[in-house]
């Protein structure tokens, strides 16, 4: 099994560390690494979280490698294409709560990673952008829609059509992150949001989840059914109960994830 992903479990949190000096760039088998990650940990019942870090102090990640792609291969083009979107595709499905530690700079497939996960916590000094036009590409592991989603589309344009490049400040600002902190604190502050999803119950935390995504596919009146549906649901589950009960008994609920 290839290291450049290397994943381990602290508790109820995953953690997955980019390892491909000296950029983080992706390749089909780490692509593929990352969909088989994903699969194993959605079906680890005591995983609640995942957090995405590097092992690089420069680079959070730098996307594809474009020695890939100078010969021009379609071949090449659409199986790095299948592969980016099906790796991140899982990512964004994940059962539980991701969350992307962002310590150095994020272009390309770099920041589309980040902008799979749930959460972005950032470092004062990171840069992020999506250049891919400037080499006579685009991005194609859905930073077209996710950052539209995430900035709206007047930003996304900015980033996507002008090349514009952004400051971790300016990402916050703009919503394309959801918190800042100083240099050499992401992880850490990332293992902390992680380990506030461990309070709630799992069941119910990948039921809001699913709802929540599911603004992007449905209307909005179908989203308001589904509520209903998926509330209902929890009823079923041992967490439901314990989750009040805890509560009415003033103790600290105790998650099975079932």
């Amino acid at each position: 099994m290839s290291d450049t992903l290397i994943v381990d479990k602290k508790g109820h949190i995953a953690v997955i560390t980019m390892n491909n000096p000296p950029a983080n760039t992706w390749t089909v088998s780490s692509l593929n690494q990352l969909v088989s990650m994903i699969e194993a940990l959605n079906q680890d019942e005591q995983i609640y979280s995942l957090v995405l870090k590097s092992s690089n102090e420069k680079f959070f990640c730098a996307g594809a490698d474009l020695n890939l792609f100078a010969d021009s291969d379609r071949t090449i083009a659409r199986d790095m294409a299948r592969s980016f979107g099906e790796a991140f595709e899982a990512l964004s499905q994940f059962r539980g709560v991701s969350i992307a530690a962002i310590n150095g700079w994020a272009m390309g497939g770099g920041l589309e990673v980040a902008l799979a996960c749930d959460l972005r916590v950032a470092e004062e000094h990171v840069q992020m952008a999506l250049p891919e036009a400037k080499v006579g590409l685009l991005p194609c592991a859905g930073g077209t829609q996710n950052l539209t989603m995430l900035v709206g589309e007047g930003w996304a344009k900015r980033m996507i059509l002008c090349g514009e490049r952004v400051t971790a400040p300016k990402a916050l600002d703009i919503g394309l992150i959801e918190e800042m902190v100083p240099s050499g604190k992401s992880l850490e502050r990332a293992m902390e949001m992680a380990e506030q999803v461990g309070e709630q119950s799992p069941k119910a935390v990948a039921a809001c989840k699913q709802l929540i995504q599911s603004n992007r596919t449905r209307h909005w009146n179908q989203g308001y059914m589904l509520e209903r549906e998926l509330f209902v649901d929890l009823f079923h589950t041992q967490d439901q109960k314990e989750g009040v009960n805890a509560f009415l008994s003033k103790r600290k609920a105790e998650w099975k994830n079932r």
